[in-house]
């Protein structure tokens, strides 16, 4: 009968209530993390919360649910042939754990940064759990692309568009069809720019194909990518510089969230009038923003939080973190227009 049961429930989303089976459980406090906070953050683009306080999306090519309580991180893994239903193995888990990097300590993180810095230690109170996954560098380079200009919603429309079209198949739960994210060989075709133009994409379509016709053909394929991540910082940024479509502040994201450079610090005017508004920060080589004082900016960040300073100032839009998840939700700032925000705070001329 419970063999019966879980065959029925193997095909649909599911829930910790409905099959308590097929779910394993990862010490995890949510001062370690928030899932609700993480994976709508724009970090990255393919989770949705198919029901209340459930994730669903894939990862490492497997489609998964995620769900948690006040200590436990929770998880359900789908299988393509219903002969393997079951809750994950240890091995399947392995891959969540380093998707989240459980093996920081997040609190430890937070006390740090609230003692070198009074504003952190202001905010952070209201943003626990609020951590940097590590994703795969494929998929993290080309949802940066598609981030230029953009906003997270239509963002994430975009990468789902992508991975229906041109990623593999892997299974349906409901109505929803999940597929793995592209491979780079499935973005080099000929009328691959054209597809994704009538995806949506506009201008970006161009810089996903030669991006990726560029990696395989020039770079030596997805190794290339890889080896980046023992690269120093300033080598991996400035090679990934060297793909079209990514800029500076494009690098920095694929640096900080798929190649292990927690140092990493993107920056955009949101930053810039963190920096000025909360820390009275002026450059030194600019008046106003330019890859020089971005550089200075950064520089500054991880002189004030040390190593992981990417996961404490993480720019926006698209992606945010412990800072500026809590400057977009302070109405008198979020519902500002820009040029308003900037009269009220010291200007780059300051």
């Amino acid at each position: 009968m419970l063999a019966r049961s879980l065959l029925q429930h193997s095909m649909r989303h599911r829930t910790l209530a409905s099959v308590p089976a097929l779910w394993a459980s990862i010490p995890c406090p949510r001062s370690e993390l928030r899932l609700d906070l993480v994976l709508a953050s724009g970090q990255s683009f393919r989770w949705r919360e198919q029901s209340p306080a459930h994730w669903s999306g894939v990862l490492a090519d497997q489609v998964w649910t995620l769900t948690q309580t006040e200590e436990h991180l929770y998880c359900t893994v789908y299988r393509g042939d219903k002969g393997r239903v079951g809750r994950p193995t240890l091995e399947e888990l392995k891959a969540v754990r380093q998707y989240f990097q459980l093996d920081v300590s997040l609190v430890q993180l937070y006390h740090h940064w609230s003692s070198v810095d009074p504003h952190f230690q202001e905010v952070a109170q209201k943003f626990q759990g609020v951590r940097l996954l590590q994703q795969d560098p494929i998929e993290c380079l080309f949802s940066f692309i598609c981030s230029s200009n953009n906003n997270i919603a239509r963002i994430t429309g975009m990468v789902e568009r992508l991975c229906q079209t041109f990623g593999p198949r892997l299974l349906q739960l409901d109505d929803v069809a999940y597929h793995g994210f592209p491979s780079l060989q499935a973005l080099t075709g000929p009328q691959v720019e054209a597809q994704l133009r009538k995806l949506g994409l506009g201008y970006r379509a161009r810089y996903v194909s030669a991006s990726a016709r560029a990696i395989l053909e020039e770079r030596g394929g997805l190794p290339w990518l890889q080896q980046l991540r023992k690269a120093p910082y300033e080598e991996a940024h400035k090679a990934l510089c060297t793909l079209p479509g990514v800029g500076t502040k494009v690098a920095d994201c694929i640096c900080l969230m798929a190649l292990d450079k927690p140092q990493a610090v993107p920056v955009d005017v949101h930053v810039w009038q963190i920096a000025q508004c909360d820390y009275s920060w002026h450059p030194t080589t600019a008046k106003g923003p330019s890859p020089q004082a971005n550089k200075e900016l950064g520089s500054f960040f991880r002189s004030l939080w040390g190593p992981y300073a990417g996961w404490a100032q993480a720019t926006p839009p698209p992606h945010r973190q412990v800072l500026f998840s809590a400057d977009l939700r302070q109405p008198h700032r979020a519902q500002e227009p820009p040029a308003k925000r900037r009269k009220r705070c010291p200007g780059p001329e300051g």
